[in-house]
């Protein structure tokens, strides 16, 4: 089944840095690639987005400059490097694609798939 993995969250002083990672499994690791966030007490928003090949990506106002979303697709991982981290990224973070399972027909209609979430708080 589809399976995202995340990882490499945990508490970090601001103006630091961390690097987030998704393991993906169970889909062919060529759909866009997404990264949310869901802050206390905040709906979750969408932070940044990659494209199958890499090539394409798009990011929240919020984080433009400061975090850069990428992917290993020989290893099926995408990757959060945030840096200036500031105390209002603190927030669960979260690995999204829409696809359907490998094996499953092409008429089976592609859904949302999440992972468990990883933590960031950013705090002095």
């Amino acid at each position: 089944q589809v399976q995202l993995v995340e990882s490499g969250g945990g508490l970090v002083q601001p103006g630091g840095s961390l690097r987030l990672s998704c393991a993906a499994s169970g889909f062919t690791f060529s759909t866009y690639m997404r990264w949310y966030r869901q802050g206390p007490g905040k709906e979750r928003e969408l932070v940044a987005a990659v494209s199958g090949d890499g090539a394409s990506t798009n990011y929240a106002d919020s984080v433009k400059g400061r975090f850069a979303i990428s992917r290993d697709n020989p290893k099926n991982t995408v990757y959060l490097q945030m840096n200036s981290l500031k105390p209002e990224d603190t927030a669960v973070y979260y690995c999204n694609t829409r696809t359907r399972p490998t094996g499953s027909s092409i008429w089976t209609i592609p859904k949302d798939y999440w992972g468990q979430g990883t933590q960031v708080t950013v705090s002095a």
